[in-house]
This record gives C-alpha cells, structure tokens and sequence, in this order.
C-alpha cells in the first residue's frame, strides 16, 4: 500500500504502548512492517517510558500496566509478571519479546526532530544514534509520543534562586541519593506518594506540599465513576484543543493498605503549596520557612509534540484539537495515547481505532491521487 512518492505510508513515532499498539493492528490489517509502516523510537532499548522508571518501582505498586493486544500469543501478561523484580526491566523484556514475535522492526534511538509538510505529503526528519541525520517521507503519521519527554514543572517566585538539587519525576532514580537531606516532594499523585514513602528513615526529614488537596479514595481501588469523569474531561480538552487536565484531578487516590500505613505513621501528611522557593528552602505565605536540600517535583508531564510544531496544529488554548484520535485540523496526523486514550486509561483499544481510520483515509488519498 506504499504510496508511489512516498517511501512508506505510515511513520509510527514512539515505540511504547500506544506506538505497538497501533502496530500490530495495522500489520493484522494488512500493512508490512518496515516497509508500508515505519516505526521510530527514541529510546535506546525497548519499554518505551518504563525503560527510565526508577530502579525500586514494582509493577504491584504502579498504575496498572495493560497487556498488550495479542500478547496471549507469546504467554505473557502483566497481571502474572514478577511483583518483586523492577517493574522496567520486566515491560522492556516483554516489549522486547512481542516486537520479535510481531516483526514490528522498531527502527531505534532515532529521536525524531521534526514534521514538515513534503507536497501533498509530509517528511520526518530524525537522528539516528544521536548525530546521523536521516529523513523518511511518508502519507500518514500517527503520534504515539506520550509524555515522558515532556516534564511539567510549575513556576514559583524564586525557582531559579535554589542552591539545592530541582529534580523531576523522571530524573527519579534511587532514595539513597538523597540520604541524610532535607526533601521537599511536590505533588499529589502516586508518583509523589511513591517516593516519600521511598524516602522515610533515608532522608533526614520528608515535607509533602500539593497544589491541591489529596482525594484519598476510601473503597482503595479507582473508582469507575471517578475513571470515567477523567476520561470525559480529555476528551472535552482534545475536542476543544485545550491544555489537558490531570488524570489524578479526575480519579483520586486509592487509600490501599501501604497508603493507610503512610498516613497512620504521618509520612502523608500534604501541607499547601508553598508561595515561594528561597536559596536553601521554600516559604508559605503565612510565613513559614522550611529548609531543604532537595525539591522532588511530581508535577506530571504534559504531551510531547514539539517535532509536530511546522504543521501548526496547536490551538491558541494549548492544545491540539483531537478527537477519535485523529486531527482535526490535519486528516493525515493521528494522535495515540493522547487525551483520552493515554497509556493507563486505553492506549491498547485506540491502536485498533486509529489502525483502521489510518487505512480509511490512505485509501481515500489515493483514490483522490
């Protein structure tokens, strides 16, 4: 189905959940890897963001990790993966393992800089092993980027002035870096109740601040009626091309057994944001001062599209208009695991949609060609 100009018909970006998700169901609905599909991937080895989870995560204490469609067929499933080895080495070898069996020929590290309009078609521009410059024209492409290269961390009075260590989820790797330290973690999802449960009796005092309260969720598991509101809200934002919310706005926190523990012995405990950031701590607006060695942001990421700049598909709000997963304002590009159907709440189902909205419109293309 390769379009006569074009070296393939669909560029794939990003290789995680999404990425292989939408590849597998577009070889199962007739394209070939490598050659009607191109994958690209900038990681330097399988696991897509979890290949640079912190080394102490287990997949029991993680959101919970979707099988990948057709996994049965390698006798695979996260729900019966190891709960004491590190949740990133178990999703690279199973990634490893089912992009073998599938043939997906994920084309890696191959950090992709750019997408420009190519006549009616467009161009990928990407590094390959860092400095090698290549470039694939292709008729479609589907976004599966995700957020992990796109940290958020909110701005402060005094941000800059801090003579301690900033730091961000993602740069998260051990509680022993910061043992004997003064640390404030920022946040109220699981990631930051993660770490300063991590962190208690390895640093010398732990202070929780969140922007918000914390809604602990009282029957310890999501609530389905909390997860649905918090798919309702991405998709309105996509539609309507806005920033897009929090998902732990939207669901809350289960209070499990560990969380409960955490509180009972007052490690969480969140106090309020504070109002500004000092040389060798942080201060409330009442006043109060709280000195600090180290400032852990888990303040979330935001979606990675800054290669997606030169087709200016950004709304004036922030975001890019989505909906089903495609663009609305592009009929070639199509966005998975963005919105609605990020990684923890459906990435697997949207592959199967976009797949088929993909080969939809390659056929209306080159009917129209």
């Amino acid at each position: 189905m390769t379009d006569e100009r074009a070296d393939t018909s669909v560029v794939v970006i990003g290789a995680g959940q999404a990425g292989l998700s939408v590849g597998y169901y577009l070889r199962r609905l007739g394209l070939d890897p490598g050659n009607d599909f191109v994958l690209l991937d900038r990681g330097p080895g399988t696991g897509g963001a979890w290949q640079f989870r912190w080394e102490s995560l287990r997949i029991g204490s993680a959101h919970k990790i979707n099988d990948l469609p057709g996994m049965e067929e390698l006798g695979l499933s996260f729900e019966t993966a190891d709960r004491h080895a590190p949740a990133k080495d178990i999703v690279a070898e199973y990634y490893r393992q089912y992009e073998q069996h599938f043939g997906l020929q994920v084309v890696r590290p191959a950090d992709v800089t750019s997408v420009e309009n190519w006549g009616t078609d467009l161009k990928v521009n990407f590094t390959l092993d860092g400095d090698d410059e290549k470039e694939v024209t292709t008729v479609t492409i589907v976004n599966a980027t995700g957020t992990w290269g796109a940290p958020f961390i909110p701005w402060y009075p005094g941000l800059k002035s801090f003579e301690g260590r900033h730091l961000h989820t993602g740069e998260y790797r051990s509680a022993e870096d910061f043992r004997g330290q003064s640390v404030v973690v920022v946040g109220g999802g699981t990631s930051a109740i993660g770490f300063l449960l991590e962190l208690e009796g390895v640093a010398s005092d732990l202070t929780w601040v969140s922007r918000r309260p914390i809604d602990f969720l009282e029957d310890g598991d999501l609530n389905l009626e909390a997860r649905i509101e918090a798919v309702r809200m991405q998709d309105e934002a996509a539609r309507a091309g806005r920033a897009l919310p929090s998902i732990v706005s939207g669901t809350g926190v289960p209070r499990t057994r560990r969380i409960q523990a955490g509180i009972d012995r007052g490690v969480l405990t969140p106090r309020p944001m504070f109002a500004s950031i000092e040389p060798d701590g942080v201060r409330w607006a009442d006043g109060a001062f709280k000195k600090a060695d180290a400032i852990i942001w888990s303040t979330g990421f935001r979606p990675e599209l800054r290669h997606l700049a030169p087709l200016k598909l950004r709304e004036k709000e922030g975001g890019v208009v989505v909906a089903q997963g495609a663009s609305w304002k592009d009929p070639r590009i199509f966005f998975a695991g963005y919105g609605p159907q990020a990684s923890t709440i459906g990435a697997n189902r949207a592959g199967r949609m976009i797949a088929r909205q993909v080969i939809a419109t390659l056929s209306k293309l080159q009917a129209s060609r």
